[in-house]
């Protein structure tokens, strides 16, 4: 098994990304090149960013994927928000992917703040 399939922020995040495209495969085929690409897109930077940065030569390097996987995290909740607003999804859904957008992002923090105390010993 790879470093990063041992990190549960990739575990979770990699789940998410599962359910999202079950998810948006019932979106409106209008929305394929507009919403379901950009949900898509934003969550498998989640792990994909998670993965990059645990395969690098350097904690600090880690630190600025897990970042860029942060930032990802939080355009895909945008647009989870969005997708709730406009119908395309289910409030019991929304509520599910933003707990576990929640969970995920939190454990990313706790990761960051790991190895952001390691680099300072």
């Amino acid at each position: 098994m790879k470093p990063h399939q041992n990190l549960d922020a990739w575990k979770e995040s990699f789940s998410l990304v599962k359910e999202l495209y079950a998810v948006t495969a019932k979106f409106p085929p209008e929305e394929k090149f507009g919403i379901i690409s950009q949900i898509r897109r934003a969550g498998i930077s989640v792990p994909t960013n998670i993965a990059e940065g645990a395969a690098r030569n350097t904690k600090k390097e880690f630190v600025n994927f897990l970042h860029i996987s942060l930032g990802s995290a939080s355009e895909l909740d945008t647009l989870i928000l969005l997708s709730a607003d406009l119908g395309f999804i289910s409030d019991a859904e929304k509520i599910n992917f933003i707990s576990k957008l929640d969970t995920i992002a939190r454990i990313i923090k706790g990761l960051i703040n790991k190895l952001r105390k390691d680099l300072s010993v």
